[in-house]
C-alpha cells in the first residue's frame, strides 16, 4: 500500500496519478488524511496527559512525607482519574489506527510515469512483436479436439471428479505438462534464479501483505475451517518469504523461481475465452519473483521481460508484448507487460505471462525492508512475473505444431518430454 508520508507530501500528484488508473481517490484521500489528524490530535492529548500523570505520580510520595495527605489523597484521586482517560484516549488511537488502516488497503498502487493512459485492453500498447505465424494445413483443429484425438487432456473426466475447469492430464498430455515445468525451471535457475518449493495454501498476513486481501478475496479458495487461502500464484507464498524481514544491501536482488499449482475462482468467466485450456480454475505455473533495490528495479524489469522472451522464443512460439494501460492494470502492480502468444487454430492471442514493478506498494504491507550502513531501513522494491503459465502454452503449442501425420514437439522441449511427436 502507498506509505502515509506519500500520501500527505505529495496529495495532489496522488490524485492526478491514480486518475490514470481511473481511480478516483479524493475522497478517499481526504478521509485518510482527516483520519490522520485525528490520530496525531488524540496521540498529542495523550503525551500530555501521560507526561502530567508521570509527574503527578512523582509528587506524591513527597507529598506523603511532608505530612501532606490531604492533598495527597486529591493527587491520588486525579491520577486515578487521569488513568481512565489514557485508558479512553488508547482506545481512540487503536480506533483511529485501524480506520487509517482500512483506508490506505482501498487505494492502488500508483502508476509508473511509463503507464499508457488508456481504459481496456485494446488500448494496451504493443512493445515488440517476435516469432513466426504457422500456417495451418486444411483440417486444423482447436487444441480441445486435438486433446481428444490424441488422448492427452480430458475435459469430461475432471468435470466428473471435481468440475469444470480442473481437467485431467493423461500419457503424453501429462508428459507434456512435466516437460514444461522442469524446462522452466532448468531455464529460471539458468539465469540466476534460486529454486523453491512453497506451500500451496497460506493465511491472511500472506494474502494482505502481497496485496490478495481485501481485494481480491472472492477470487481465491478458502479452507473455512482452518482460513487458509488456496494459492492464485507462487507469488503469494514466495513473496511473504520476506515479509517482516530486514535485509543487508548487500544481500539485493534476491531472485526467486517456483513452480506450484495455482488455484482461482475466476467468478464471472464465461463464453469463448473459457474454452479448453483457455481458463482453468486449477492450472500449473513457474513463477520468478525479484527483491530489488528501488533505484535498480525497473532495470530488473526490463531484464525480466527480456528473460520472458526468451522462453517463449526457445519454445518457437510467435508472441508479442503489450506495455498495460492503467485502466487494464492490476491493483497493486507499478508497471505491468503482458505477454501473449498467437494461437494458429483459435486465431486469436492468448495471454501467458505478466511481469510487474510493484514498487514499494506490496513491501510497505509486508514490512520487507533493506539496510545500509549508517542509515535506517528503507523499503525495497517486488517484482514478479509468469515463467511461463502452462494452460494456454500448451494450447498454442499443440495448435500451433498440428501437422496431417500429429503434433511436432519443439526441438527445446525434446530431452524434457522424450518424444519429438504426439501421434
Amino acid at each position: 500500500m502507498l506509505t502515509l508520508q506519500v500520501i500527505k507530501e505529495n496529495t495532489d500528484e496522488v490524485i492526478s496519478r491514480l486518475a490514470k488508473k481511473h481511480f478516483d481517490a479524493k475522497e478517499v484521500i481526504a478521509q485518510v488524511l482527516e483520519a490522520d489528524k485525528n490520530r496525531r490530535a488524540t496521540q498529542s492529548e495523550l503525551d500530555a496527559t501521560l507526561a502530567e500523570l508521570n509527574g503527578l505520580s512523582k509528587t506524591i510520595g513527597q507529598m506523603m512525607k511532608e505530612g501532606r495527605k490531604e492533598e495527597a489523597e486529591t493527587a491520588r484521586a486525579r491520577v486515578a482519574e487521569m488513568k481512565e482517560g489514557v485508558k479512553y484516549l488508547e482506545a481512540q488511537m487503536k480506533a483511529f489506527d485501524e480506520e487509517l488502516q482500512s483506508l490506505l488497503v482501498t487505494i492502488p498502487n500508483l502508476p509508473s510515469e511509463q503507464v499508457p493512459e488508456g481504459r481496456v485492453a485494446e488500448d494496451n500498447v504493443v512493445e515488440r512483436t517476435g516469432g513466426v505465424v504457422p500456417e495451418l494445413y486444411d483440417g486444423a483443429v482447436p487444441h480441445w479436439d486435438l486433446a481428444k484425438k490424441y488422448d492427452l487432456i480430458d475435459f469430461e473426466l475432471g468435470v466428473k471428479i471435481t468440475g469444470a475447469g480442473f481437467p485431467v492430464y493423461k500419457g503424453k498430455g501429462a508428459r507434456l505438462q512435466r516437460a514444461l515445468i522442469n524446462f522452466f525451471l532448468d531455464n529460471a535457475r539458468d539465469a540466476g534464479y534460486l529454486e523453491v518449493q512453497p506451500p500451496y495454501v497460506v493465511n491472511e498476513a500472506s494474502g494482505y501483505g502481497t496485496g490478495q486481501l481485501p481485494d481480491k478475496e472472492g477470487q481465491m479458495y478458502l479452507a473455512q475451517l482452518d482460513n487458509l487461502y488456496l494459492i492464485p500464484t507462487a507469488e503469494v507464498p514466495v513473496t511473504n518469504i520476506y515479509r517482516d524481514v530486514i535485509l543487508s544491501e548487500n544481500d539485493l536482488p534476491i531472485k526467486n523461481t517456483a513452480y506450484s499449482a495455482c488455484f482461482r475462482r475466476e467468478a464471472g468467466s464465461y463464453g469463448k475465452d473459457v474454452r479448453g485450456l483457455n481458463r482453468l480454475h486449477q492450472f500449473d505455473k513457474v513463477e520468478i519473483v525479484q527483491i530489488q533495490h528501488p533505484d535498480k528495479s525497473y532495470e530488473s524489469l526490463q531484464e525480466m521481460v527480456n528473460y520472458v522472451q526468451t522462453l517463449v522464443d526457445k519454445l518457437e512460439l510467435p508472441w508479442r508484448i503489450l506495455r498495460l494501460c492503467g485502466g487494464d492494470m492490476s491493483f497493486t502492480s507499478a508497471l505491468t507487460f503482458d505477454f501473449e502468444v498467437y494461437s494458429a487454430a483459435q486465431e486469436r492471442w492468448l495471454e501467458v505471462s505478466s511481469v510487474s514493478n510493484f514498487e514499494s506498494y506490496q513491501a510497505n504491507r509486508l514490512k520487507c525492508r533493506f539496510k545500509s550502513e549508517d542509515k535506517k531501513p528503507q523499503l525495497c522494491h517486488t517484482l514478479n512475473g509468469s515463467a511461463l503459465a502452462l494452460p494456454r502454452i500448451v494450447a498454442a503449442l499443440l495448435e500451433n505444431n498440428q501437422t496431417p501425420n500429429g503434433i511436432r514437439v519443439p526441438k527445446a522441449l525434446v530431452p524434457y518430454a522424450g518424444f519429438e511427436m504426439i501421434d
